[in-house]
Protein backbone atom coordinates (compact mmCIF):
# COMPACT_ATOMS: atom_id res chain seq x y z
CA UNK A 1 0.00 0.00 0.00
CA UNK A 2 3.14 2.24 0.27
CA UNK A 3 3.91 3.17 -3.32
CA UNK A 4 -0.35 3.51 -3.47
CA UNK A 5 0.09 6.24 -1.16
CA UNK A 6 3.19 7.91 -2.54
CA UNK A 7 1.51 8.10 -6.09
CA UNK A 8 -1.56 9.38 -5.01
CA UNK A 9 0.63 12.00 -2.34
CA UNK A 10 2.40 13.33 -5.35
CA UNK A 11 -0.18 13.29 -8.09
CA UNK A 12 -2.52 15.33 -5.44
CA UNK A 13 0.60 17.96 -4.75
CA UNK A 14 1.44 18.02 -8.80
CA UNK A 15 -2.15 19.21 -9.34
CA UNK A 16 -2.12 21.56 -6.33
CA UNK A 17 1.39 23.23 -7.41
CA UNK A 18 0.36 23.49 -11.34
CA UNK A 19 -3.39 25.24 -10.11
CA UNK A 20 -1.18 28.07 -8.66
CA UNK A 21 0.78 28.59 -11.75
CA UNK A 22 -0.21 31.74 -13.35
CA UNK A 23 0.26 30.48 -16.92
CA UNK A 24 -1.65 31.52 -20.11
CA UNK A 25 -0.78 28.12 -21.56
CA UNK A 26 -2.07 26.09 -18.59
CA UNK A 27 -5.24 28.16 -18.18
CA UNK A 28 -6.21 27.49 -21.52
CA UNK A 29 -5.37 23.74 -21.10
CA UNK A 30 -7.36 24.16 -17.87
CA UNK A 31 -10.40 24.69 -20.02
CA UNK A 32 -10.35 21.61 -21.49
CA UNK A 33 -8.61 19.17 -19.45
CA UNK A 34 -9.18 20.40 -15.84
CA UNK A 35 -6.91 19.65 -12.82
CA UNK A 36 -9.46 16.81 -11.10
CA UNK A 37 -8.89 14.90 -15.08
CA UNK A 38 -5.69 15.00 -14.44
CA UNK A 39 -6.06 13.63 -10.69
CA UNK A 40 -7.14 10.60 -12.54
CA UNK A 41 -5.06 10.25 -15.63
CA UNK A 42 -1.86 10.82 -13.80
CA UNK A 43 -1.87 7.47 -11.14
CA UNK A 44 -3.15 5.33 -14.27
CA UNK A 45 -0.14 6.55 -16.61
CA UNK A 46 2.27 5.34 -14.13
CA UNK A 47 0.80 2.37 -13.62
CA UNK A 48 0.37 1.78 -16.86
CA UNK A 49 4.18 2.68 -18.04
CA UNK A 50 5.28 0.46 -15.11
CA UNK A 51 2.85 -2.20 -15.26
CA UNK A 52 2.03 -1.90 -11.64
CA UNK A 53 -0.73 -3.76 -10.45
CA UNK A 54 -2.65 -1.26 -7.69
CA UNK A 55 -5.99 -1.99 -8.47
CA UNK A 56 -6.32 -4.23 -5.26
CA UNK A 57 -4.16 -2.25 -2.42
CA UNK A 58 -5.48 -1.38 0.69
CA UNK A 59 -5.69 2.01 -0.38
CA UNK A 60 -9.37 2.15 -1.48
CA UNK A 61 -10.59 0.65 1.16
CA UNK A 62 -9.68 3.71 3.33
CA UNK A 63 -11.03 6.13 0.57
CA UNK A 64 -14.23 4.51 0.48
CA UNK A 65 -14.45 3.61 4.15
CA UNK A 66 -13.07 7.47 5.17
CA UNK A 67 -11.59 9.64 2.36
CA UNK A 68 -15.07 9.57 0.61
CA UNK A 69 -17.50 10.13 3.91
CA UNK A 70 -15.25 12.77 4.77
CA UNK A 71 -15.42 14.62 1.64
CA UNK A 72 -19.05 14.27 1.56
CA UNK A 73 -19.29 15.54 5.45
CA UNK A 74 -17.15 18.89 4.41
CA UNK A 75 -19.49 19.03 1.50
CA UNK A 76 -22.51 19.17 2.92
CA UNK A 77 -21.38 21.14 5.94
CA UNK A 78 -20.28 23.98 3.87
CA UNK A 79 -24.06 24.70 2.66
CA UNK A 80 -25.70 27.76 5.18
CA UNK A 81 -29.83 27.86 5.02
CA UNK A 82 -29.09 31.27 5.64
CA UNK A 83 -27.25 32.26 2.03
CA UNK A 84 -30.19 30.95 0.48
CA UNK A 85 -32.19 34.34 0.93
CA UNK A 86 -30.27 36.70 -0.80
CA UNK A 87 -31.21 34.06 -4.06
CA UNK A 88 -35.14 34.42 -3.91
CA UNK A 89 -38.24 31.73 -4.25
CA UNK A 90 -38.49 31.92 -8.19
CA UNK A 91 -34.46 31.19 -8.97
CA UNK A 92 -34.19 28.58 -6.48
CA UNK A 93 -37.67 26.70 -8.11
CA UNK A 94 -35.98 27.44 -11.30
CA UNK A 95 -33.09 26.20 -10.65
CA UNK A 96 -34.50 22.80 -8.51
CA UNK A 97 -36.83 22.26 -11.64
CA UNK A 98 -33.09 22.38 -13.54
CA UNK A 99 -32.13 19.83 -11.28
CA UNK A 100 -35.01 17.40 -11.65
CA UNK A 101 -34.87 17.54 -15.35
CA UNK A 102 -31.34 16.32 -15.10
CA UNK A 103 -32.09 13.27 -13.12
CA UNK A 104 -35.14 12.24 -14.34
CA UNK A 105 -34.55 12.51 -18.53
CA UNK A 106 -32.09 9.64 -18.51
CA UNK A 107 -34.49 7.25 -17.20
CA UNK A 108 -37.47 8.51 -19.50
CA UNK A 109 -34.91 8.51 -22.57
CA UNK A 110 -33.16 4.87 -22.46
CA UNK A 111 -37.47 4.06 -21.70
CA UNK A 112 -38.26 5.72 -25.20
CA UNK A 113 -35.49 4.04 -26.45
CA UNK A 114 -36.11 1.08 -25.73
CA UNK A 115 -39.81 1.47 -27.86
CA UNK A 116 -37.65 2.81 -30.68
CA UNK A 117 -34.50 0.76 -31.34
CA UNK A 118 -35.55 -2.24 -28.41
CA UNK A 119 -32.13 -4.34 -28.67
CA UNK A 120 -29.90 -1.07 -28.13
CA UNK A 121 -32.07 0.22 -25.35
CA UNK A 122 -31.83 -3.35 -23.74
CA UNK A 123 -28.00 -3.09 -24.07
CA UNK A 124 -27.84 -0.18 -22.43
CA UNK A 125 -29.74 -1.72 -19.49
CA UNK A 126 -28.09 -4.95 -19.82
CA UNK A 127 -24.10 -3.73 -20.20
CA UNK A 128 -24.95 -1.61 -17.18
CA UNK A 129 -24.16 1.67 -19.39
CA UNK A 130 -26.95 3.46 -17.82
CA UNK A 131 -24.64 3.40 -14.56
CA UNK A 132 -22.32 5.71 -16.12
CA UNK A 133 -25.33 8.18 -16.73
CA UNK A 134 -26.33 8.02 -13.19
CA UNK A 135 -22.73 9.47 -12.17
CA UNK A 136 -23.24 12.21 -14.85
CA UNK A 137 -26.18 13.21 -13.25
CA UNK A 138 -24.05 12.99 -10.07
CA UNK A 139 -21.37 14.96 -11.38
CA UNK A 140 -23.78 17.72 -13.17
CA UNK A 141 -25.74 18.28 -10.16
CA UNK A 142 -23.52 17.75 -7.59
CA UNK A 143 -19.65 17.57 -9.17
CA UNK A 144 -17.52 15.30 -8.37
CA UNK A 145 -17.67 14.56 -4.70
CA UNK A 146 -21.83 13.16 -5.86
CA UNK A 147 -20.14 11.61 -8.61
CA UNK A 148 -17.82 9.88 -7.17
CA UNK A 149 -20.13 8.56 -4.29
CA UNK A 150 -22.74 7.12 -6.84
CA UNK A 151 -19.59 5.43 -8.85
CA UNK A 152 -19.45 3.59 -5.45
CA UNK A 153 -22.92 2.87 -4.97
CA UNK A 154 -24.13 1.76 -8.86
CA UNK A 155 -20.54 0.36 -8.45
CA UNK A 156 -19.88 1.72 -12.30
CA UNK A 157 -17.13 -0.32 -13.86
CA UNK A 158 -13.68 1.81 -13.96
CA UNK A 159 -13.41 1.79 -17.48
CA UNK A 160 -17.01 3.03 -18.46
CA UNK A 161 -16.27 5.54 -15.40
CA UNK A 162 -13.23 7.22 -17.33
CA UNK A 163 -15.12 7.02 -20.42
CA UNK A 164 -17.93 9.39 -18.74
CA UNK A 165 -15.29 11.54 -17.17
CA UNK A 166 -13.93 12.43 -20.48
CA UNK A 167 -17.24 12.93 -22.29
CA UNK A 168 -18.62 14.79 -19.40
CA UNK A 169 -15.75 17.01 -19.07
CA UNK A 170 -15.97 17.62 -22.91
CA UNK A 171 -19.74 18.08 -22.90
CA UNK A 172 -19.57 20.55 -19.80
CA UNK A 173 -16.92 22.64 -21.64
CA UNK A 174 -19.15 23.22 -24.69
CA UNK A 175 -21.47 23.93 -22.39
CA UNK A 176 -19.92 26.17 -20.45
CA UNK A 177 -18.71 28.21 -23.47
CA UNK A 178 -22.88 28.23 -25.38
CA UNK A 179 -24.18 29.54 -21.76
CA UNK A 180 -21.98 32.65 -21.94
CA UNK A 181 -23.58 32.75 -25.46
CA UNK A 182 -26.82 32.89 -24.05
CA UNK A 183 -26.83 34.72 -21.00
CA UNK A 184 -25.54 38.02 -23.32
CA UNK A 185 -28.90 37.45 -25.58
CA UNK A 186 -31.31 37.34 -22.49
CA UNK A 187 -32.79 40.23 -22.89
CA UNK A 188 -33.55 39.68 -26.52
CA UNK A 189 -34.88 36.42 -25.25
CA UNK A 190 -36.90 38.34 -22.27
CA UNK A 191 -38.26 41.03 -24.98
CA UNK A 192 -39.08 38.00 -27.29
CA UNK A 193 -41.28 36.76 -24.79
CA UNK A 194 -42.70 39.49 -23.65
CA UNK A 195 -41.21 38.98 -20.30
CA UNK A 196 -39.98 42.59 -18.25
CA UNK A 197 -36.10 42.93 -18.64
CA UNK A 198 -35.83 44.50 -15.42
CA UNK A 199 -33.45 43.37 -12.82
CA UNK A 200 -34.45 42.28 -9.50
CA UNK A 201 -32.78 43.71 -6.51
CA UNK A 202 -29.28 43.02 -5.48
CA UNK A 203 -27.78 41.68 -2.42
CA UNK A 204 -25.10 40.48 -1.16
CA UNK A 205 -24.00 37.66 1.52
CA UNK A 206 -21.30 37.72 3.68
CA UNK A 207 -19.92 35.63 6.14
CA UNK A 208 -18.99 36.39 9.79
CA UNK A 209 -15.55 36.80 10.44
CA UNK A 210 -13.97 33.38 11.70
CA UNK A 211 -11.11 32.92 13.56
CA UNK A 212 -8.32 30.03 12.97
CA UNK A 213 -8.95 28.72 16.02
CA UNK A 214 -13.00 28.22 14.72
CA UNK A 215 -11.47 27.10 11.45
CA UNK A 216 -9.39 24.76 13.02
CA UNK A 217 -12.44 23.63 14.94
CA UNK A 218 -14.23 23.02 12.08
CA UNK A 219 -11.82 20.49 11.11
CA UNK A 220 -11.27 18.79 13.53
CA UNK A 221 -15.09 18.37 14.49
CA UNK A 222 -16.23 16.77 10.30
CA UNK A 223 -12.70 14.29 10.90
CA UNK A 224 -13.36 12.81 14.36
CA UNK A 225 -16.79 12.10 12.54
CA UNK A 226 -15.95 10.85 9.97
CA UNK A 227 -13.26 8.18 11.48
CA UNK A 228 -15.75 7.14 13.95
CA UNK A 229 -18.23 6.47 10.93
CA UNK A 230 -15.18 4.37 9.32
CA UNK A 231 -15.77 1.42 12.29
CA UNK A 232 -19.43 2.02 12.24
CA UNK A 233 -21.26 -1.38 10.39
CA UNK A 234 -23.73 -0.28 8.19
CA UNK A 235 -23.94 0.13 4.35
CA UNK A 236 -22.08 2.51 2.41
CA UNK A 237 -25.27 4.08 1.19
CA UNK A 238 -26.86 4.44 5.12
CA UNK A 239 -23.05 6.18 5.72
CA UNK A 240 -23.55 8.84 3.06
CA UNK A 241 -27.53 9.51 3.94
CA UNK A 242 -26.46 9.90 7.82
CA UNK A 243 -23.38 11.68 7.21
CA UNK A 244 -24.99 14.14 4.77
CA UNK A 245 -27.87 14.90 7.00
CA UNK A 246 -25.11 15.65 10.06
CA UNK A 247 -23.17 17.54 7.26
CA UNK A 248 -26.39 19.82 7.31
CA UNK A 249 -26.54 20.46 10.98
CA UNK A 250 -23.46 21.26 11.76
CA UNK A 251 -23.21 23.65 8.84
CA UNK A 252 -26.18 25.60 10.27
CA UNK A 253 -26.38 24.79 14.05
CA UNK A 254 -23.19 25.47 15.19
CA UNK A 255 -22.08 29.01 15.29
CA UNK A 256 -19.04 30.22 13.42
CA UNK A 257 -18.80 26.97 11.49
CA UNK A 258 -16.12 28.32 9.38
CA UNK A 259 -17.79 27.24 5.76
CA UNK A 260 -15.39 28.43 3.30
CA UNK A 261 -12.42 26.17 5.02
CA UNK A 262 -14.61 22.96 4.99
CA UNK A 263 -15.49 23.85 0.98
CA UNK A 264 -11.75 24.13 0.84
CA UNK A 265 -11.10 20.91 2.25
CA UNK A 266 -13.84 19.22 0.03
CA UNK A 267 -12.08 19.96 -3.07
CA UNK A 268 -8.49 18.93 -1.86
CA UNK A 269 -9.87 15.91 -0.55
CA UNK A 270 -11.33 14.96 -4.15
CA UNK A 271 -8.63 15.18 -5.73
CA UNK A 272 -7.57 12.65 -3.59
CA UNK A 273 -10.06 9.85 -4.45
CA UNK A 274 -9.56 10.64 -8.08
CA UNK A 275 -5.63 10.33 -7.56
CA UNK A 276 -6.92 6.99 -5.93
CA UNK A 277 -9.37 5.39 -8.89
CA UNK A 278 -6.81 6.36 -11.11
CA UNK A 279 -4.69 3.20 -9.60
CA UNK A 280 -7.74 0.97 -10.92
CA UNK A 281 -8.11 2.03 -14.91
CA UNK A 282 -7.07 -0.07 -17.17
CA UNK A 283 -6.33 1.80 -20.90
CA UNK A 284 -6.23 -1.11 -22.81
CA UNK A 285 -10.42 -1.08 -22.30
CA UNK A 286 -11.15 2.24 -22.19
CA UNK A 287 -13.87 3.54 -25.01
CA UNK A 288 -16.87 6.08 -25.28
CA UNK A 289 -19.70 3.93 -25.75
CA UNK A 290 -21.36 5.54 -29.28
CA UNK A 291 -25.03 5.01 -27.64
CA UNK A 292 -24.36 7.47 -24.43
CA UNK A 293 -22.88 10.41 -26.67
CA UNK A 294 -26.14 10.88 -28.63
CA UNK A 295 -27.95 10.65 -25.30
CA UNK A 296 -26.55 13.15 -23.08
CA UNK A 297 -26.55 15.77 -26.24
CA UNK A 298 -30.50 15.48 -26.36
CA UNK A 299 -30.49 15.21 -22.62
CA UNK A 300 -28.79 18.56 -22.41
CA UNK A 301 -30.99 20.09 -25.17
CA UNK A 302 -33.75 19.47 -23.13
CA UNK A 303 -32.37 20.35 -19.86
CA UNK A 304 -32.30 23.84 -21.10
CA UNK A 305 -35.28 23.87 -23.14
CA UNK A 306 -37.23 22.53 -19.67
CA UNK A 307 -35.83 25.18 -18.09
CA UNK A 308 -36.90 28.16 -20.38
CA UNK A 309 -40.53 26.84 -20.46
CA UNK A 310 -40.24 26.88 -16.70
CA UNK A 311 -38.76 30.77 -16.66
CA UNK A 312 -41.06 31.55 -18.64
CA UNK A 313 -44.51 30.55 -17.06
CA UNK A 314 -42.64 32.17 -13.90
CA UNK A 315 -42.16 35.75 -15.61
CA UNK A 316 -38.61 35.47 -14.39
CA UNK A 317 -35.73 37.14 -16.34
CA UNK A 318 -34.09 34.67 -18.75
CA UNK A 319 -30.94 35.24 -17.49
CA UNK A 320 -31.76 33.24 -14.52
CA UNK A 321 -32.00 30.21 -17.30
CA UNK A 322 -27.68 30.07 -18.01
CA UNK A 323 -27.14 30.84 -14.00
CA UNK A 324 -29.23 28.32 -13.12
CA UNK A 325 -28.15 25.63 -15.63
CA UNK A 326 -24.77 26.30 -14.97
CA UNK A 327 -25.27 25.72 -11.34
CA UNK A 328 -26.25 22.58 -11.93
CA UNK A 329 -23.99 21.95 -14.58
CA UNK A 330 -20.88 23.83 -13.75
CA UNK A 331 -20.27 24.54 -10.48
CA UNK A 332 -19.19 27.10 -7.48
CA UNK A 333 -16.25 28.22 -10.67
CA UNK A 334 -18.20 28.70 -13.69
CA UNK A 335 -21.79 29.98 -12.74
CA UNK A 336 -20.30 32.89 -11.29
CA UNK A 337 -17.73 33.41 -14.21
CA UNK A 338 -20.68 33.13 -16.58
CA UNK A 339 -23.13 35.08 -14.41
CA UNK A 340 -20.14 38.34 -14.44
CA UNK A 341 -20.63 38.43 -18.37
CA UNK A 342 -24.20 39.71 -17.73
CA UNK A 343 -24.45 40.93 -14.11
CA UNK A 344 -21.17 40.99 -11.98
CA UNK A 345 -23.57 42.17 -8.91
CA UNK A 346 -25.47 38.71 -9.27
CA UNK A 347 -21.98 36.72 -8.54
CA UNK A 348 -23.40 35.72 -4.99
CA UNK A 349 -26.48 34.36 -6.17
CA UNK A 350 -24.93 32.64 -8.88
CA UNK A 351 -22.19 30.80 -5.69
CA UNK A 352 -25.32 30.21 -3.53
CA UNK A 353 -27.01 28.13 -6.18
CA UNK A 354 -23.63 26.28 -7.05
CA UNK A 355 -23.34 25.21 -2.89
CA UNK A 356 -26.88 24.01 -3.16
CA UNK A 357 -26.46 21.82 -6.31
CA UNK A 358 -23.42 20.65 -4.44
CA UNK A 359 -25.43 19.39 -1.51
CA UNK A 360 -28.11 18.10 -3.49
CA UNK A 361 -26.08 16.17 -6.40
CA UNK A 362 -26.27 12.71 -4.68
CA UNK A 363 -29.92 12.89 -3.32
CA UNK A 364 -30.79 13.23 -7.33
CA UNK A 365 -28.75 10.56 -8.43
CA UNK A 366 -29.65 8.24 -6.18
CA UNK A 367 -33.22 9.25 -7.48
CA UNK A 368 -31.91 8.24 -11.07
CA UNK A 369 -30.72 4.81 -9.66
CA UNK A 370 -34.03 4.49 -8.21
CA UNK A 371 -35.95 5.24 -11.85
CA UNK A 372 -33.47 2.90 -13.67
CA UNK A 373 -34.25 0.27 -11.67
CA UNK A 374 -37.63 0.08 -12.72
CA UNK A 375 -36.41 -0.58 -16.13
CA UNK A 376 -34.66 -3.63 -15.71
CA UNK A 377 -36.80 -6.64 -16.84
Amino acid sequence: MLLSIVIVFLTVIFIIKIQDVKSPLLQKCFIWFPPILFAYMIPALITHTFNLNLANSEIHIYSKGFIIPLTILSVMSALSFSQLKIVGIKPIVLFVSGSFIIATLPPILIFLLRLLSPDLGIQIINEELWKGLVTIVGSWIGGSTSQLVLKEVVECSEELFAAILVLDNILVNIWTILMFQFIKRSDQINNYFGISSEKPPVSEFEDAPVSKIQSGLTIMIVSLISFSFFFIGISFLSKIILLSIIGLALGNLIKNWDHKIILKVGSKLILIIMATLGLKLNFYSLGIPSALVGITLIWLILHYLGMMIVSYYLRIHMAWVPIASMANLGGISTAPAVTAAYEKQWMPHAIVLAILSMVSGTAWGLFTTFLFGLLKP
